[in-house]
């Protein structure tokens, strides 16, 4: 079982938001391709959304851009939305985190922000998935994370570059080699799957 997991391709994450990569949008609108092409080639499509009420020390007014962070994603206000390009009739769950705290790997995220949601790998594994392929922003922080739990928690993951936006584009670069020493396939053209 494969399930393509999109990583935290928000309004605040694209070009306009308060922490935008410079290729948010481009991502948004591939991905969109990629879904009305792809969706029936996985068994579950589902979403991770950073969903911050009040992360304490992760949001700053003077950010070190490593552990602290402009205001972003406030739960609920339009930052936090899924960019509009994102279709969401094939995602099936939406996993929330950082709520409270930061949280950079979807793994943290919970079904629907819920307290007692079902975490991101116990969903998965409920339902049988031993494969999945990750996208999404930013590929050097949250689809960095988000595939390294996911290589942890025992899951073949493909990373399709192509369909991800970096903040940096060397340290991504540097990211997804370290990731792929660990076991995951770097997918550099999603168009070939």
């Amino acid at each position: 079982m494969t399930t393509l997991v999109i990583v935290d391709v928000q309004n605040d994450f694209c070009p306009g938001g308060s922490m935008a990569a410079p290729r948010g949008a481009d991502v948004a609108a591939k991905l969109k391709d990629f879904l009305s092409a792809n969706a029936g080639s996985y068994d579950h499509v589902v979403a991770t959304q950073d969903w911050h009420i009040d992360p304490g020390s992760h949001w700053s007014d003077d950010p070190d851009f490593q552990d602290s962070w402009p205001v972003h994603c406030p739960a609920g206000e339009p930052g936090a939305q899924l960019h509009p390009l994102v279709p969401t009739a094939p995602i099936e769950a939406r996993f929330k985190k950082g709520m409270y705290d930061a949280a950079y790997s979807g793994f943290e995220g919970r079904l629907d922000g819920e307290e007692d949601g079902a975490l991101l790998g116990d969903w998965l594994r409920e339902r049988g998935v031993t494969d999945i392929d990750v996208c999404g922003i930013a590929t050097d922080f949250c689809v960095n994370a988000t595939v390294g739990d996911a290589l942890e928690q025992g899951f073949t993951v493909r990373v399709l570059s192509d369909l991800s936006a970096p903040i940096d584009e060397d340290g991504a670069k540097a990211k997804l080699e370290a990731l792929a020493g660990r076991g995951a396939t770097i997918v550099e053209d999603s168009a070939t799957l």
